[in-house]
């Protein structure tokens, strides 16, 4: 296994994989048009649902137009509180997605780091993040959630709570699921810091800084894309079950959480659709998130390509 030929790989490879699985292309294109909908919401949208001067309570839970007293002014119908549930769903939407993949990425930023450096250095290092990250895992993502959030209703009251909703989930999922990715880049540091090509660029006199950031980190890559995929789908289940409780985004700027509790007890009254179609649209979006992240997995990596022999590395 040589050192140049490793170097700059990881890209290549992802794009290669994706073309060897058209499975991954189409949930590609379909996360792709998730993403489309929640960036041009406003644009997309029939109604502002954050605009409560444009809501009539005598249009509340009207159908979906394929039921009897459905029109096509409200395609999926309303809510209780009379908004478009199109508009609702598209809004509700584009923040699950943008606070998943922000808690992704202050997650990324703080474990990347810290596991390029536990599994580089070693030593106390090593020990200390470790048992630091398996402390965190042992609890559950919800529990710290539910602390955290109850801890800062406390001190910001529920008013300033909602009116900075998404910067506060953002931080706090992030906060409580950075190990993942602390522990994937340390597995793959530590693989990597033994081979040859690493040996090679020691010996021609490159700093460490240098060694993990130009040869090991670009190798590493391939599962980090995927823990990143599967950390996107988590933390917006996180943000719909805290907003489900009512710890999330409050009911004048919803998510796909908020309008699933906000249609709960209408259920047996008949307006089952209020809570069934954002549920629908949430599933779809995770299951999508889901089986694209077991796509790249089967795609990038070596041991199931070898396992399955399709793919000669």
């Amino acid at each position: 296994m040589s050192g140049a030929g490793e170097i700059g790989q990881p890209p290549a490879r992802v794009s290669s994989a994706l073309r060897r699985h058209p499975g991954a292309i189409v949930l590609l294109t379909l996360l792709a048009l998730f993403a489309l909908a929640a960036l041009f919401a406003p644009a997309i949208a029939p109604q502002n649902p954050y605009d409560l001067a444009s809501l009539d309570i005598l249009d509340s839970e009207l159908p979906p137009v394929w039921l009897d007293g459905g029109s096509w002014t409200y395609p999926l119908g309303t809510d209780a509180q009379g908004r478009d549930l199109l508009s609702a769903v598209l809004y509700g939407l584009r923040v699950s997605m943008l606070v998943g993949v922000l808690a992704v990425v202050i997650q990324a930023a703080i474990g990347i780091p810290l596991g390029m450096l536990a599994g580089y250095s070693g030593g106390r290092a090593d020990t200390l993040v470790t048992r630091f990250a398996d402390i965190q895992l042992s609890l559950s993502t919800l529990m710290l959630a539910i602390v955290a959030l109850a801890l800062f209703r406390t001190w910001l009251g529920a008013d300033s709570l909602g009116a900075n909703a998404v910067p506060i989930l953002v931080v706090v999922i992030g906060l409580a699921e950075w190990p993942f990715f602390a522990r994937t880049a340390r597995a793959g540091v530590m693989s990597e810091k033994a081979k040859d090509y690493v040996r090679a660029a020691r010996a021609l006199g490159a700093t460490d800084a240098a060694i993990i950031r130009r040869h090991i980190f670009p190798n590493i890559l391939s599962p980090l894309i995927i823990v990143a995929a599967i950390g996107i789908a988590n933390a917006i289940m996180a943000e719909a079950a805290l907003s489900f409780l009512g710890l999330g985004m409050p009911p004048t700027r919803p998510s796909l959480g908020t309008l699933i509790r906000s249609g709960y007890d209408l259920i047996f009254a008949g307006a089952w659709w209020v809570t069934l179609i954002p549920g629908a649209v949430l599933v779809a979006l995770l299951l999508t998130i889901n089986l694209l992240g077991d796509s790249l997995r089967d795609a990038l990596d070596p041991r199931l390509q070898d396992r399955g022999g399709s793919v000669t590395v």
